[in-house]
């Protein structure tokens, strides 16, 4: 069985990058009827951080990304930690001291080298610091079958005895990954051609311990415009600043999975592309991330997308935000649904339709001077306010129309005006939505008492 593993870091955000190697493998695992494990590599003590473990699981499950192994047990992921299987490393370690595979290197207080190496650590050195490096062969090839790449190679030659345990007593990222993968049972390994470097040394540990050696492939990365490594002088890298900035996470799924993977379309649904995905067909070429290729990408999805299911992602867009409005859920459906088709992403959306979800709402100084300063103005909102009074509650599209339209016959002023001043009277701005359907969306309660609130502006 195929089994792959995503093994972020806790040093910092989830970067999107990382988010596509955990998209590939999940691709690739699910793809052979095989598994997936989330571990947490956070062996280095002083940059891990609890708050950014919290804000991956969190991003996560935003994302929609499910594991095995490692699932959400009532609400909490429960995955492999490193931190918590020290007492195993050490096991190994004393493995390869015991078989003269690695060794102890003794320091004095001021750090420096004592002599040559020792296998076990002598009485009188014991209170000093000390690490432990794995012994290197000499003129050994140590090449790899790469899924992406092809043959790999280095010579034994071009690399130092290398440190496996610190001298804080806590193993190295290179040592704590093999036996991880060994223990997982990990197949496959694919992740970043920037670990090309680390995967001689993984090797040599392979061999060293007699493990069997899993398949390796390195994905190429993803750049910035500028052709070098996507990162914060780019822009927002991280997850949660594509959230913050409402993006969809069928979106940003559908986006990641376009970078270095050509299939015939440009808009699905991941989960649809399981039987469809072959890890030989990734693009063998590094990729540009293109923010308005991104935007693109989700602006197709809102409006493919039933109301309902854009409203769970708009809900849970302003609870992220933390935005309070006290809307039921269906008048909020009602105007996401006339307002998304001129916006987007879920940004854009909030801003576009919030003069709905709030009666306090600032005129536009444009509207003001335009058309709440000119003299037939309260004699347009005051027939206006009689027409809706006379109107039924529920007002339809077409009675909308039929409303406006004899409206404008009363030559108060001009059909433009007319419109253009009850758009704004409604909503305090000339950009909205289409005013009949907004119209509907409000019924006859809410726009007399917004008529009457611009009444008393002028």
């Amino acid at each position: 069985m195929i089994r792959t593993r995503f093994a972020p870091s806790p040093t910092g955000f989830l970067h999107v990058g990382g988010v596509r190697t955990a998209l590939f493998n999940w691709y690739y695992s699910k793809s052979k009827n095989g598994k997936i494990i989330l571990r947490i590599e956070d062996t280095d003590t002083q940059r891990s951080k609890p708050e950014y473990e919290e804000i991956i699981y969190k991003d996560l499950k935003w994302l929609g990304l499910d594991f095995d192994e490692s699932p959400i047990n009532e609400g909490e992921y429960k995955p492999y930690k490193q931190s918590e299987r020290f007492d195993l490393y050490k096991e190994y370690i004393d493995k390869l001291i015991e078989i003269k595979s690695a060794y102890y290197v003794v320091y004095d207080e001021i750090n420096k080298e004592i002599g040559s190496y020792f296998e076990k650590i002598p009485k009188e050195y014991k209170n000093n610091k000390f690490t432990v490096k794995l012994k290197v062969e000499e003129n050994k090839k140590i090449k790899w079958q790469d899924l992406l790449k092809g043959e790999i190679s280095f010579n034994s030659s071009e690399f130092d005895d290398f440190v496996i345990l610190r001298s804080n007593g806590i193993p190295v990222y290179n040592f704590t990954v093999v036996i991880d993968d060994y223990l997982m049972n990990i197949t496959d390994v694919l992740r970043g051609e920037d670990h090309i470097s680390n995967t001689p040394k993984q090797i040599m540990l392979y061999n060293a311990l007699n493990f069997e050696i899993p398949r390796f492939g390195h994905l190429p990365l993803i750049l910035g415009e500028d052709k070098t490594p996507l990162s914060k002088r780019h822009g927002g890298v991280s997850v949660s600043y594509f959230r913050e900035e409402g993006i969809l996470p069928e979106a940003l799924l559908n986006y990641l999975s376009l970078l270095g993977w050509n299939n015939d379309e440009q808009i699905f649904y991941y989960k649809d592309k399981i039987d469809v995905f072959k890890l030989e067909e990734l693009s063998k070429r590094a990729s540009i991330f293109d923010y308005e290729k991104l935007k693109w990408v989700n602006e197709k999805i809102m409006r493919q997308m039933y109301d309902e299911k854009l409203l769970e992602n708009f809900i849970d867009w302003l609870n992220y935000k933390k935005i309070k409005i006290n809307s039921e859920k269906d008048f909020i459906k009602e105007v996401i649904s006339i307002s998304k088709e001129k916006v987007q992403d879920l940004k854009g959306l909030w801003n576009f339709s919030k003069n709905y979800f709030f009666d306090n709402f600032e005129y536009e100084e444009k509207y003001i001077k335009k058309y709440m300063e000119k003299e037939w103005y309260k004699r347009l909102i005051e027939k206006a306010i009689e027409f809706f009074e006379d109107s039924d509650e529920d007002i339809s599209i077409d009675e909308a129309e039929e409303l406006m339209k004899k409206l404008a016959e009363q030559k108060i002023t001009g059909k433009k005006n007319t419109y253009q001043s009850i758009r704004g009277a409604l909503l305090g701005k000339l950009v909205t939505p289409g005013l009949y359907e907004t119209i509907k969306v409000f019924g006859k309660e809410k726009i007399i008492k917004r008529l009457k609130r611009a009444l008393r502006e002028v």
